[in-house]
């Protein structure tokens, strides 16, 4: 097995992976550490190295408050501001193998998570599909969106962004290295979950990514969780007001302590509401020019293909975790959190109408935690695969619909779930506490691993397209699970009705 592999910044060892006849590499800078000067500024490239540099162990992770759940599974490591890095995983570091290529965007509502967790594991997927898997750590919460090109001028431009300009140049990384780890640049899949998801859509409309990637696989997530400038701006006052640094002294933001932003993050981001999340992608006008819905309603991503999909039961987890945001104690208390949803408003009613047509029996707390599942994720997935679909690219629609018999099977089709049937690794520590474990469950990560991989070397994960005026063709994954046509056609129709 190869373990020595020249990249164009220098010489990198790998180490056996965890499947045996896979090489892993981990912790391959592919840009210079963000820090000084160049915090919150777009990623530079890597200094190049004398030598050998051993890549046996993942890098450090973006730093970050890890909640309680990370915390649980003995959290992500060590964090350091030094942690733009990639890591890859590959049957053969052999130049000229042209196998296709998976780049992981891991999610985390863009203020947690780290690519080189032991879930996210690229071995089994490396050898099952004879590909090649890239995971990276990208920049994150107020370091990896904090707008500041309305208060800085064009010095700052782009800040708002960097966490997103970061995946980009992992992907140009990947573009200009990952033949010499057997990997063919030209047939490069994206994919990722939750934010890792949301920055995928979002980048399909960024022109800086065009041409990085050929298909890309969104799990939960879609383009719509992005702000305007003046929302983005006033998060940043609060932030810089936070830490005591003048609006007109912003090269000031280099000499802070890391552990001083993110205080003033988690300050700042909890006195905010609006799109549910504080720092997203923002719509700056200079790297992301339109909204990404929008651009890709014009067909701004018309030359890539689209695997798309939700889990059923998404916001279980979040209600879970939040219980108040979702609890209704009647009707009318259930339209009323209805009409506080993005773009809703007074259409609230007709909503809610409908869906009690078609769940009867639900507690308000429980309908308005099935609405909020397809606000926030279902319907967003759904339009972007016509979107794609109505521009020739090519679209597949998914849905997990296995529900987790854990905690009594509370939490259904949770938020995340896909994951280690995605990866094929329900082997992995924590993931039983999940999934209630079981060899049963392996026939579906079969099935889900093996269509991620059939789509990213054929471009068809293996059940028909999505046809916006057709059959509406979506997969269930579930244990039988099989193909619909055009799921709850009701519910479909009564998002149309408002526009979305």
């Amino acid at each position: 097995m190869e373990l020595v592999v020249r990249t164009t910044a220098g010489l990198v060892r790998g180490v056996e992976g965890q499947v045996g006849g896979i090489a892993a590499f981990g912790g391959i800078p592919y840009a210079a550490s963000p820090v000084g000067p160049l915090r919150l500024r777009p990623p530079q490239p890597p200094a190049a190295w004398e030598g050998e540099r051993l890549a046996a162990e993942r890098g450090p992770v973006a730093p970050q408050r890890q909640g309680p759940l990370e915390r649980a599974f003995g959290g992500y490591g060590e964090m350091d501001e030094d942690c733009l890095t990639v890591n890859v995983w590959t049957p053969g570091a052999n130049a000229g193998a042209a196998r296709p290529v998976l780049v992981w965007i891991h999610g985390g509502s863009f203020t947690t998570g780290a690519g080189a967790i032991p879930w996210y594991d690229g071995s089994r997927l490396a050898a099952r599909g004879d590909v090649v898997v890239v995971s990276c750590n990208y920049r994150i919460g107020a370091l990896g969106f904090l707008h500041l090109g309305d208060l800085g001028g064009e010095a700052w431009a782009g800040s708002g962004n960097t966490g997103l300009l970061d995946q980009i140049a992992v992907l140009a990384w990947v573009r200009a290295n990952v033949a010499a780890f057997g990997g063919d640049p030209g047939r490069v899949t994206v994919f990722g979950e939750s934010a890792g998801a949301m920055s995928i859509a979002t980048m399909l409309a960024m022109p800086e990514a065009a041409g990085l990637f050929q298909r890309a696989i969104l799990q939960s997530g879609a383009g719509t969780f992005v702000q305007d400038r003046p929302t983005a701006t006033a998060l940043a006052v609060n932030v810089l007001d936070e830490l005591g640094v003048p609006h007109d002294d912003l090269d000031r933001l280099a000499e802070v302590p890391v552990a001083a932003v993110l205080d003033a993050q988690a300050a700042a981001g909890g006195r905010r509401s609006g799109v549910g999340l504080a720092f997203v992608p923002v719509v700056d006008g200079v790297t992301l020019p339109r909204l990404p819905e929008k651009a890709l309603a014009a067909g701004a991503a018309a030359g890539v293909s689209v695997l798309v999909g939700t889990n059923r039961d998404e916001m279980r987890l979040f209600a879970a975790v939040a219980p108040d945001a979702f609890a209704c104690q009647d009707e009318a208390g259930l339209v009323a959190k209805v009409a506080e949803l993005p773009d809703v408003g007074l259409r609230a009613a007709d909503l809610v109408a409908a869906y009690r047509r078609c769940w009867p029996d639900l507690s308000p707390t429980d309908l308005h935690v099935v609405l909020h599942t397809d606000h926030a994720f279902r319907r967003p997935a759904q339009r972007l695969a016509a979107w794609q679909a109505e521009a020739g690219a090519g679209a597949w629609v998914y849905e997990l619909t296995w529900p987790s018999p854990v905690l009594g099977g509370f939490l259904g089709s949770f938020h995340g779930l896909e994951l280690p049937f995605v990866f094929d690794n329900l082997g992995q520590p924590g993931i039983e506490m999940l999934t209630g474990g079981g060899d049963h469950l392996q026939d579906l990560a079969d099935r889900m691993a093996g269509a991620w991989l059939a789509f990213a070397r054929h471009g068809d994960p293996g059940w028909p397209a999505y046809d916006p005026e057709g059959s509406r063709a979506t997969i269930r994954f579930d244990l039988p699970g099989g193909l619909v046509e055009d799921p709850d056609p009701a519910l479909r129709a009564a998002w149309e009705s408002i526009g979305l």
